[in-house]
């Protein structure tokens, strides 16, 4: 077999580490190896999750994975150095999986309200959330939002600034995926989550459970420039309450067993 067909071979989907199958979106502890560099070695004890597995010429496997508390974990998980580790399958241990979560803060931090899903996602990357619970500021990078979709997520909570006609501040609740009748509901300056979600399920798939947490924006406030980096008062009161929501809605997500409708959304 020549060099370049058995590079080709693909690598196994899933390895098993002490009697337990780890594949990607496995939670790991990483428990690096006495002849580990000093950057692994730094890593010792840390949770990680396995975004792929390789295999090298030499049939060696190693799994490839991100830190779990990681703020830029989705960089890892695009593949860009930095946010991306690799471990010998005897060098991690196997962790409970809890139920995979993503929170999706949606928004433009230069547009004023906009931010809002922004904000609430970043207060959150900075508190204890269930296993499994991932959030990223995905900003207005709609496409990479559709494509970390199809990942192997039970749930995804969008956060977004959503106008509905309500006073500003005012929070609501979407439980499922809205349809494209109600993208003038769900319409912002960057990235409408309706065309978001409709890509996503033409690439391959959307989770089973979909929920928009939303906040009705005020004035737009721009300065002359066009720009408006602070959000108005009634939308930087409500983040926090946001944030209390979102928690709330994934630790009911993480600790049920129910089909999509059991949540009780607060």
């Amino acid at each position: 077999m020549d060099f370049w067909t058995d590079m080709s071979r693909a690598a196994p989907a899933r390895v098993v580490v002490d009697g337990v199958e780890i594949g990607r979106g496995s939670r790991v502890r990483l428990r690096p190896g006495p002849h580990a560099d000093a950057m692994d070695a730094l890593l010792a004890g840390r949770a990680a999750v396995v975004e792929g597995i390789d295999q090298d010429e030499t049939d060696a496997v190693r799994l490839a994975v991100t830190l779990e508390d990681d703020p830029g974990r989705d960089l890892g998980d695009a593949r860009l150095p930095g946010h991306r580790f690799f471990f010998a399958p005897g060098e991690v241990e196997p962790l409970p999986r809890g139920r995979r979560i993503l929170v999706a803060g949606i928004g433009n931090v230069f547009l004023g309200d906009d931010g809002f899903g922004v904000a609430v996602a970043h207060r959150l990357a900075a508190r204890p959330l269930p296993p499994g619970v991932a959030v990223v500021d995905f900003g207005i990078r709609g496409l990479d939002l559709a494509y970390a979709l199809q990942d192997d997520w039970e749930a995804v909570v969008l956060v977004d600034a959503a106008p509905r006609g309500g006073a500003p501040g005012t929070l609501h609740v979407i439980d499922g995926a809205p349809d494209a009748a109600a993208g003038a509901d769900l319409a912002t300056h960057g990235m409408d989550p309706v065309r978001v979600l409709a890509l996503a399920r033409r690439l391959g798939r959307v989770p089973a459970r979909v929920l928009v947490v939303g906040c009705e924006p005020g004035a737009a406030g721009e300065t002359d420039d066009g720009v408006a980096a602070e959000p108005s008062p009634p939308v930087r009161a409500a983040i926090e309450e946001a944030v209390r929501l979102v928690e709330g809605l994934v630790h009911e997500i993480s600790s049920t067993d129910a089909s999509p409708g059991k949540v009780e959304l607060p």
